[in-house]
């Protein structure tokens, strides 16, 4: 998700990386988004990848994988669609983590909201609609997964694309790297009204962000309506806009103090003790809204 400060590591932080949960017991975990995030928590990228290959073929889900290479880096992509409908709506989130992370937040977190929702996608995607939960290698060298994807695979239908990055800490949902309005922007904000969301409360819609990004920039590239969607906390909302809108300030505060959920972006802390329930429940609500209004 970082670009352009490096991959920043907060000096107060030296604690030990608890031990990743045995792969057995993972695949044996309840269907809830928090405890599918403890599928990937604590693994090596090859083993994330590995981790949510297994559950799914374990599962009987039927899945596409295409492999890349380049000079960049190398990994799988892993996708699942529900629907048989024109419209697409990609749902991003990717498996990979920095190393020295257990990368719980980034992003083990959104791959458990996605993997929550699957088997409930058949009942609430319109007849009109198909929804892409798409699981991407290497997004941590500048989205390269979502970069190869785009470039080498069918991109027909797509109405809409939303990259989960950092899901499981707050109580506010942000769409951001908002550059202009759209049909998809109407309807998923129109969701999320429906929902009982109020703007600037329950969810806040932020224009480019100069130095974070994420998979959808590789959409977004390529023409279509395509942004990041993560929760915050309403609390800090100031201290992050501001956070993430001044990328030399930025630079600077990373060495002393950064807002949540920051604090343990890209950091040995992002550990599932604090991941907040509720964020998740309330991610995988918003994103059960906005699939069910796609037309």
């Amino acid at each position: 998700m970082l670009r352009g400060l490096g991959r920043l590591v907060n000096p107060r932080v030296a604690a030990p990386i608890a031990p990743p949960m045995p792969l057995d017991d993972a695949l044996a975990l309840d269907a809830s988004a928090l405890a599918l995030s403890r599928l990937l928590i604590g693994r090596d990228n090859v083993a994330r990848e590995s981790a949510l290959r297994s559950y799914l073929g374990r599962r009987g889900i039927a899945f596409g994988r295409p492999r890349f290479e380049s000079a960049e880096g190398r990994g799988e992509n892993l996708w699942v669609e529900v629907g048989s409908g024109a419209r697409v709506l990609v749902l991003c989130a990717h498996h990979d983590a920095v190393p020295g992370s257990p990368g719980a937040n980034d992003n083990a977190a959104a791959v458990g909201i996605l993997l929550d929702l699957l088997p409930r996608l058949p009942a609430i995607v319109p007849a009109g609609g198909r929804v892409r939960l798409l699981f991407t290698a290497a997004e941590e060298l500048d989205y390269l997964g979502a970069r190869q994807y785009v470039a080498a695979q069918s991109l027909d239908g797509i109405a809409g694309v939303l990259s989960l990055e950092l899901c499981g800490i707050g109580d506010t949902i942000v769409l951001w790297d908002v550059a202009a309005e759209s049909a998809f922007l109407q309807r998923a904000t129109g969701a999320l009204e429906r929902l009982g969301l109020r703007r600037e409360e329950g969810y806040q819609v932020v224009a480019r962000i100069p130095v974070f990004g994420s998979d959808h920039r590789a959409f977004a590239a390529a023409g279509f309506p395509a942004y990041g969607f993560s929760l915050v906390p309403i609390a800090h909302a100031d201290a992050l806009r501001q956070f993430v809108m001044s990328p030399v300030r930025s630079t600077f505060r990373a060495l002393v103090r950064r807002p949540p959920p920051f604090d343990t972006y890209h950091t040995s802390r992002d550990g599932f003790d604090t991941l907040q329930p509720a964020a998740l429940t309330r991610a995988a609500q918003a994103l059960a809204a906005i699939i069910a209004g796609l037309e």
